[in-house]
């Protein structure tokens, strides 16, 4: 039986990943107990790929080393950086990958300056969980009739309701859930790495290696606190944590975009694949356009995509601006239905949307 590839990059999904090979040793992990991996559709995923039926294939084919890169870093464990110039379609990618393999919805991760590792791994709500005590002691109060001038303290909570508060106030972000686990790969999207903290790439190497964390609140619980139930990055997922700590199962597909705007350390890449992602030649851009706006519109705003490839021989622009214009130009009636006059008006409005980045030409 064939193995390779998994992916494809038809979009078209598949249970291939089940035919995914055990891991190196060196890259295996163990975790547990195993968690299904969550099937709600992922609302990303027509916004991203266009598609309207969830069973086609995506606007944009991928090329041979798009598919072999995604194939080494799900066989061998390992994270996939892609760079790109902006609307080269890296983030697409990630969506593409879960569509096609039936991983669940994405775990998006975007990158700011701010970021830190402990925000893509958990968030502790301190100060709501005093609140929520203080209240509890408030009611217990009034309840028992207590005066307020008294000076006997109530019961302290038992650790049921200890561990239920904390839960109630402890939400895993995208990274943290990724790590769970799940008995199928995960993806998750670390986007635009390279707008971080000059930290954050050497914060992530430990996990990256060891494929677990620690949740210091937890972990501080007496033994008698039993597992934790905490939400998850999933809307309305819940997972239990046992003695503060989470190991994963299925290392995740982790993919990290950059526009290129920074060096990462060497340590860093050491432990990531990497891809340069190309922009998309003219055949991918009808296609995008007929995944996104349908055929008529690709059909009518011919001279647009030609404008458009003409132009990012010489300046910067992004297949989103090209979407904007198309739509534009043919939004409301059809071509056919204008005069002259108006057909020109608009391809003129629609040509000013697709303004090169850089401000000049």
């Amino acid at each position: 039986m064939t193995v390779w590839p998994i992916y494809t990059g038809t979009g078209r999904p598949h249970d291939g990943i089940q035919r995914l090979p055990a891991p190196p040793n060196w890259r295996a992990f163990d975790g547990g107990p195993a968690l299904p991996v969550p099937d709600q559709a992922d609302p990303g995923i027509r916004r991203r790929l266009g598609s309207q039926d969830p069973s086609a294939g995506n606007g944009r084919v991928p090329d041979e080393q798009e598919i072999q890169m995604v194939n080494a870093a799900l066989f061998l464990r390992r994270p996939l950086l892609v760079t790109g110039r902006p609307g080269t379609g890296k983030s697409t990618l990630a969506y593409s990958i879960a569509k096609e393999l039936k991983l669940g919805p994405v775990l998006h991760w975007p990158i700011t300056s701010r970021s830190t590792l402990l925000e893509g791994l958990y968030r502790y709500d301190a100060i709501g969980l005093l609140r929520e005590e203080n209240l509890r002691q408030l009611r217990a109060r009034a309840s028992a009739d207590v005066a307020p001038a008294a000076n006997n303290l109530l019961p302290p909570a038992d650790s049921a309701s200890l561990t239920a508060d904390i839960g109630r106030h402890l939400r895993l972000g995208p990274l943290g859930t990724s790590l769970l686990p799940y008995s199928r790969p995960r993806v998750l999207l670390i986007d635009e790495i390279d707008k971080s903290d000059i930290d954050l790439p050497n914060d992530l190497l430990n996990v990256f290696e060891e494929g677990e964390y620690q949740i210091d609140e937890l972990a501080r619980l007496p033994e008698e606190a039993g597992p934790v139930q905490v939400m998850t990055a999933d809307p309305g997922g819940h997972a239990e944590i046992r003695r503060g700590h989470a190991r994963c199962l299925a290392f995740p597909f982790v993919l990290l975009t950059s526009n290129g705007e920074r060096e990462f350390p060497p340590a860093f890449l050491r432990r990531c694949l990497r891809l340069d992602l190309q922009p998309p030649g003219q055949g991918q851009v009808e296609a995008i356009v007929t995944a996104h706006l349908g055929p008529e519109a690709a059909a009518t705003a011919e001279r647009l995509v030609h404008e458009f490839l003409d132009r990012r021989t010489r300046s910067e622009v992004t297949t989103d601006q090209l979407l904007n214009a198309i739509y534009l130009a043919t939004s409301g009636s059809r071509y056919k239905d204008r005069s002259p006059e108006e057909v020109a008006s608009l391809e003129d409005v629609a040509s000013a949307v697709m303004r090169p980045l850089s401000g000049t030409e």
